[in-house]
């Protein structure tokens, strides 16, 4: 059974998420941490086990535009993440509209009374399964 896989990227952080068999729930997996922007090589091979481990066929990842639906620099070194993940996954890696993920999963986490402290542990894989679940959404409501 194949899954799709929800990332939300960013500088020193991979947040992962993964679809259940049917494409109908994400799941939080996990944060994937690096020491800086540039060491990718680790992030990249824990990917790819993940895929392998999941059967994953198709990657969304979070693309963080500007509220005023402009691409800065975070973006960009997101669409340049996609082609490394492309190249190097040889599957299709959709870029997702991610505005408020962070405050969304800021949210859930307030909600389910994570510590202040402890929530920087689980933003990332909290917003990698909103941005995976908002996916999820979209296409069961174009069925």
């Amino acid at each position: 059974m194949s899954r799709i896989m929800g990332l939300d990227y960013g500088s020193k952080t991979v947040g992962v998420a993964i679809s259940d068999p049917l494409f109908l729930t994400a799941q939080a997996v996990e944060t994937i941490w690096r020491k800086s922007e540039n060491k990718q090589r680790r992030t990249l091979a824990r990917i790819e086990e993940l895929i392998t481990e999941y059967e994953v066929e198709k990657i969304i990842l979070g693309l963080p535009k500007h509220m005023n639906d402009t691409i800065g620099e975070r973006a960009e070194k997101t669409i340049e993440f996609q082609q490394i993940l492309i190249k190097r996954m040889g599957l299709e890696v959709e870029l997702w509209d991610e505005r408020l993920t962070s405050v969304e999963a800021e949210n859930i986490l307030i909600e389910a009374r994570v510590s202040r402290a402890d929530r920087k542990k689980y933003i990332d894989k909290i917003a990698a399964s909103v941005i995976l679940q908002g996916y999820l959404n979209f296409v069961a409501t174009k069925k």
